[in-house]
């Protein structure tokens, strides 16, 4: 991994005191994983928010990055949305911030953007999309809702052979105010925390 991102991790993700309230909230997550690792199936998950554009795409690339931190294999971390709109540019911007590369490789009002953490693993795919894109898988996946929007909306997500919900707040709320860089970096965080901690507790 790239040493910014290390230094990112290991001075900035504190995945060693998540509350007991969002462990509990986290522990289908870790229970789905642990059981396709022991059955020795691919770990697809699916982070699922109303634009797909700030949270889910935070999650799926932080997942992604701690599934690969962890060396729990066979992981493919996707978003999406019950809309596509595109990825907000602050969430380009901070995940730059925090140690990723990232380039743009499509130029439209919906970007493509390939973002790598290391020299030599594939880069992660981010682009605003509908949670049911082909790009994404169409079965054996964990649906993660990560807005309470998304959650209400869709009660049913096809193919999913499991729904999790976890919800974090959406830092589109300080768009346009002097704390938009810190509520950005902070919810980056705190999702990236989350992410380590339920990879963490994976039994290889």
């Amino acid at each position: 991994m790239y040493n910014k991102l290390i230094e990112t991790i290991v001075k900035e993700i504190d995945f060693q005191n998540i509350s007991d309230e969002r462990k509990l909230i986290l522990q289908p997550l870790i229970d789905f994983i642990q059981q396709k690792i022991e059955n020795k199936k691919d770990v697809n998950i699916n982070f699922i928010c109303t634009h797909n554009s700030r949270r889910s795409h935070l999650a799926q690339i932080w997942a992604q990055v701690a599934s690969s931190y962890f060396k729990i294999p066979n992981t493919y971390c996707y978003s999406g949305g019950t809309e596509a709109t595109a990825v907000f540019p602050k969430v380009a911007e901070t995940l730059s911030d925090q140690g990723f590369k990232l380039c743009a490789i499509g130029q439209s009002g919906n970007p493509v953007y390939a973002i790598k953490f290391s020299d030599n693993d594939m880069p992660i795919i981010a682009f605003s999309k509908t949670y049911d894109n082909p790009f994404n898988p169409i079965s054996e996946f964990a649906a993660v809702m990560t807005c309470s929007q998304a959650d209400e909306a869709c009660p049913f997500i096809v193919g999913a052979e499991k729904r999790i919900p976890i919800r974090y707040e959406d830092p589109k709320v300080s768009d346009g105010t002097p704390e938009q860089s810190q509520v950005y970096k902070k919810r980056s965080l705190q999702i990236a925390s989350e992410m380590f901690y339920v990879f963490s507790k994976i039994k290889r």
